[in-house]
């Protein structure tokens, strides 16, 4: 056990017993009542509005799409046909319920079904959803839904795409024209005619140590070839997990997971190609992709000259087009993508996780549409696909593309999505807009000062447009996109009882950041029953991890609870988050302690100049996730500034974290800057208060990062409250989770002491 000196033992007992600063705020006593409204008041708000529509998709007949609408905090799903104007249920929601609750033994109602979206098959007869890790398949026909439980270890596929060495000859690859079947035996590969008559191998050096694997596979389309990757596996490190309350036994459960981390030896893809008529494989010469962090799925050209994919570097500072000629094995670079710190390969908005932000070949491939953030900002560039020379950039200016909905390669247009090219209003406000291949053509096409999602039917001929601010309630519209016509407003939702009910939307807010000229932009929500005359503490919530940008630009009814409490609650985007400039973005680059703490503190301190009631003398921060480790560099790293934190299932260790999150971020190979950004190695520097809340079985952060901080922190002689929640993931369960933050920010900000709520018992959320 550890023993804590004298000394020690009186700092800690003086630092525990210290008050907070006072506010007009505190001289009120909480009241029960005010904690019922704190950890109610989100389910209440939502039973107030009316036709609130979700993000509607379409569905693969091209001539529907469907939205969930919610009035009063009940929802439906509606399908609408967008050539007749129509809108009808999207399905029987009783009958779907009872064939559920038949299903999975539960009792989900037909009013409020556990799923926001779902996949239907194109007779209409059959959907499919998840609901948590089930997949269900219902069919609507006969009223019977099967389902299918993924694993807890099944979540290593998110972090380890290793494909498999199979050896099962009933697993096959078949080719374009029928004749042939590949299969793979003893880690090697072997072609089988269509009559079973004939078994040839392609392959005789394969290995557990080095095989070919067979799901890579791809065949040219004339069937003349056949291509793939050859594995030579990685270190498969072990996140090990005890379960200690399963739900269905007494005795803990144990269970492993693949879970790559930052150093660690990677798998080696090399690609392989065979020409299948005179049955022999052609070298690949592999200069132009070395070390390399991963290998797309191999993508074939119509015509079957050859076949691309693309190249990430390992460290994230080159991603490349590589392409093979099937006649030669002829290796070539088409576009080469390259960055000092990194390269942010993540998708576009709305774009499937395949591979770079955006690619798009122009008729097989003769041009390359291609996001690149080359110029400082993301834009769209035009290349030749035959030579890779670049032909033009599409795109340009000080703003940004965000996501592409659309390609028309025969009029050569291109509708998109972009933000920051209105200087007059919030640079994250996203609208649509379309331009010409050659860059000329740059229409506007979504005028409403707001934050719009788009979504294009399958082909092209319409879009819904679903558009709201933070003060301005949803509309849902349908467009003709060939002129751009309105078709229909879908939806538009209505909020009245809300208002009257108190409910306020927060503040936008923006101050200059640290380079004295870029705006940093953040809201502030208000407290219950503000008054401009007093003073009331702020609490930040965080989460700036470098992936994206975090502050709500669209409209919700949610309200943060500490605010029913007396408290400010902000949110900010500072520098190192995305959707900015390439240099806002350049900031988080080996350098996660950052967080844009420096823009947020001087943000902060330009709010409390402007408003007198925001005060920041005992300012608290809050986050899970990437948040749990700004929340924590706040307090390691800001002290003077920071006073309470609660951090939650943070990666306070980036060596400790999943690999393409720690290497993307923080380089390759693990430098010195991954102790100097980690809150483990920085635990003495504590000073202020804090919470830490951990989830026992974490799938996303290693639950060890945490048990490692607190050790740290114990050696060093800190003290601290935390909270490991048995049997959660990473996001803990909410109300007893969120009850420990509320608690600790009323102890340690307002000076009050909570209530005895095992005194009191649960009576109190009722």
């Amino acid at each position: 056990m550890y023993k804590f000196g004298v000394l020690t033992l009186v700092l800690l007992v003086q630092q525990a017993s210290a008050a907070a600063g006072p506010t007009d705020n505190t001289a009120n006593q909480l009241q029960l009542s005010d904690y019922k409204r704190a950890m109610t008041i989100g389910d209440q708000y939502a039973k107030l509005t009316t036709n609130v529509p979700d993000v509607p998709f379409w569905l693969a007949d091209g001539e529907s799409f469907v939205y969930r609408q919610t009035t009063k905090g009940k929802h439906q799903f509606i399908l609408v046909n967008a050539a007749t104007g129509t809108k009808q249920p999207a399905f029987d929601h009783t009958r779907l319920a009872a064939a559920l609750n038949r299903a999975s033994h539960k009792d989900y109602k037909a009013d409020n079904l556990p799923f926001a979206g779902f996949k239907m098959a194109k007779d209409a007869g059959r959907i499919t959803f998840n609901i948590e890790n089930t997949r269900w398949s219902c069919d609507l026909v006969s009223d019977a839904c099967t389902s299918n439980t993924m694993p807890p270890q099944a979540y290593q596929y998110r972090y380890d795409r290793t494909p498999p060495a199979e050896n099962n000859r009933e697993k096959t690859s078949v080719s374009p024209d029928g004749k042939w079947l590949a299969y793979s035996k003893n880690y090697n590969l072997f072609l089988r005619s269509k009559d079973g008559s004939r078994n040839i191998p392609l392959t005789w050096d394969g290995s557990e140590s080095n095989y070919y694997a067979l799901s890579t596979l791809k065949w040219s389309p004339d069937s003349r070839h056949l291509a793939g990757y050859r594995i030579r596996p990685g270190h498969k490190r072990q996140v090990h997990y005890l379960e200690s309350s399963p739900r269905d036994q007494l005795q803990p459960k144990h269970w492993t997971m693949t879970y790559p981390k930052a150093g660690d030896t990677l798998a080696l893809h090399q690609p392989v190609l065979f020409d299948i008529v005179s049955r022999r494989q052609i070298a690949v010469d592999n200069a132009s992709f070395p070390n390399p962090y991963s290998l797309s799925p191999i993508l074939w050209w119509k015509d079957g000259r050859g076949f691309t994919f693309e190249f990430n570097q390992r460290a994230h500072q080159l991603y490349r087009v590589v392409e093979v000629d099937a006649t030669t094995g002829q290796v070539r670079s088409l576009i080469d993508e390259v960055s000092h710190t990194f390269v942010d390969y993540q998708p576009l908005v709305n774009q499937p996780r395949t591979g770079k932000t955006f690619r798009y070949d122009v008729d097989d491939g003769k041009e390359i549409i291609w996001a690149s953030e080359r110029d400082g900002y993301e834009h769209l560039y035009l290349f030749n696909g035959r030579t890779g020379e670049l032909k033009n950039q599409i795109t340009r200016g000080d703003w940004v593309v965000r996501t592409v909905y659309y390609v028309d390669p025969v009029k050569r247009q291109i509708w998109f999505g972009a933000s920051g090219m209105n200087p007059a209003e919030d640079p994250y406000f996203v609208h649509a807009y379309r331009i010409d291949f050659d860059g000329k053509g740059l229409t506007a096409l979504t005028p409403e000062l707001a934050n719009h999602h788009i979504e294009f039917s399958p082909d092209g001929r319409y879009y819904v447009d679903l558009w709201s601010r933070i003060d301005a309630p949803p509309r849902l519209m349908l467009y003709r996109a060939s002129d751009n016509a309105e078709l229909m407003q879908v939806e538009s939702a209505e909020i009245s009882e809300l208002v009257a009910a108190g409910w306020q939307p927060p503040l936008s807010f923006h101050a200059k950041g640290r380079d004295g000229e870029t705006d940093i932009w953040g809201i502030i929500h208000l407290p219950v029953n503000f008054d401009p005359n007093k003073r009331y503490p702020v609490v930040e919530h965080i989460y700036a991890g470098p992936t994206r940008s975090s502050v709500p630009k669209s409209f919700s009814a949610f309200v943060e609870p500490l605010t029913q409490l007396g408290f400010i609650v902000v949110q900010i985007d500072g520098m190192g988050t995305n959707n900015r400039s390439r240099a806002f973005h350049d900031v988080a680059w080996k350098n996660l302690k950052d967080g844009g703490l420096p823009d947020r503190i001087l943000w902060h301190k330009a709010a409390s100049a402007k408003y007198p009631w925001y005060d920041i003398s005992n300012l608290g921060i809050f986050g899970g996730s990437a948040g749990g480790q700004n929340a924590m560099s706040a307090l390691l790293f800001h002290p003077d500034f920071y006073k309470v934190a609660v951090a939650s299932n943070g990666s306070y260790d980036n060596r400790m974290d999943q690999i393409w999150w720690s290497e993307q971020w923080m380089g390759w190979p693990v430098g010195i800057e991954y102790s100097q950004s980690s809150a483990v190695d920085n635990a003495f520097r504590l000073q202020g208060k804090l919470l830490l809340i951990a989830s026992e079985t974490d799938r996303i952060v290693d639950p060890s990062s945490t048990l490692q901080l607190a050790d740290r922190l114990i050696r060093a002689g800190k003290y601290f409250d935390w909270l490991v929640v048995p049997g959660a993931d990473h996001v803990a369960p909410s109300s007893y989770s969120k009850l420990k933050l509320l608690d600790f920010f009323v102890r340690n900000i307002l000076g009050q002491e909570p209530p005895n709520w095992n005194a009191i018992g649960s009576n109190w959320r009722e």
